[in-house]
């Protein structure tokens, strides 16, 4: 089963042009593993990730 965040943030990929940039912000500590992951079997790349002690930020560029 796909995690709802990155589910919500593919769907929202598909909508993007290619090179356009979506901002993700999860509450979820697996979305770390499961960002990197994605990125890593799609043309995809994260261009920046924060985290703090209640979000996770990811800066994801469309391939």
């Amino acid at each position: 089963m796909c995690p709802m965040p990155l589910l919500k943030a593919k769907l929202a990929l598909n909508s993007l042009q290619p090179m356009q940039i979506l901002k993700v912000i999860a509450t979820d500590p697996g979305s770390e593993r499961d960002f990197h992951v994605f990125v890593e079997q799609s043309r995809h790349s994260i261009l920046a990730f924060e985290k703090d002690d209640s979000s996770y930020r990811y800066w994801i560029q469309k391939g």
